[in-house]
């Protein structure tokens, strides 16, 4: 048995399990959503974590990386247990396919693991819907848990979409907003927060994101 795992989160820079290979590459009709509840790593029950989640949209596309898992069973069932510990609020897995910015049009690998969400409140106690940017930014900028803070996991999603220049106009977006949240509120780390970012703009054909320092929060889902 060999499995591939689409990472789109905190798996593109921080996998936590053995690997055989991996491809940065994306998946198609997907986007990322900050829909999901954490409270056990990022966020308690009583202040949950807003996290990353797919949500279905045709046309879009989402970056990230594909990591292979091979060498006998024992091995990938570890990867695997791993994984699902980890990824314990996503309550569906889906098979997709994945591809390469050399062949857009063919997906160079099919039958790929992604860890996703059902949409729905009712079935999918984790799942807390979209709301405004500001309310986000707000949640984001003020909850922690056992893991870090809930800024920590977007500003390093965001400087991990920069590094594989692949850069996601929400993440930025989000990130953005939290950073006011951060400066109104007079409590600015500038080693965890980065750099000031260009204030967004009407008409503006693509966000562009800044170099951001190193970050330096701890590494965790």
């Amino acid at each position: 048995m060999v499995f591939w795992v689409f990472g789109y989160g905190s798996l593109v820079w921080n996998p936590g399990f053995e690997f055989d290979e991996k491809i940065m590459g994306f998946i198609k009709d997907y986007k990322r959503v900050f829909d999901l509840a954490c409270i056990d790593h990022r966020g308690t029950p009583d202040h949950p974590a807003r996290t990353c989640t797919l949500e279905e949209a045709e046309g879009a596309i989402c970056w990230g990386v594909a990591y292979c898992v091979r060498g006998g069973p024992e091995r990938e069932r570890a990867a695997m247990e791993y994984l699902e510990q980890r990824e314990c609020e996503y309550d569906k897995k889906t098979l997709v396919d994945f591809y390469k910015k050399e062949d857009m049009s063919q997906p160079t690998l099919q039958g790929v693991i992604v860890f996703t969400s059902t949409p729905d409140k009712i079935s999918n106690k984790y799942y807390l819907g979209p709301a405004p940017l500001e309310d986000m930014a707000r949640q984001i900028a003020t909850a922690f848990g056992p893991c870090g803070n809930n800024r920590d996991y977007l500003f390093r999603l965001e400087k991990a979409l920069f590094d594989i220049e692949h850069e996601d106009d929400h993440i930025i977006e989000l990130a953005n907003e939290v950073r006011k949240v951060l400066g109104t509120a007079g409590k600015i780390d500038k080693k965890l927060v980065g750099p000031s970012r260009i204030p967004l703009k009407d008409n503006v054909p693509s966000l562009k994101l800044l170099p951001l320092q190193e970050a330096i929060a701890t590494d965790s889902a």
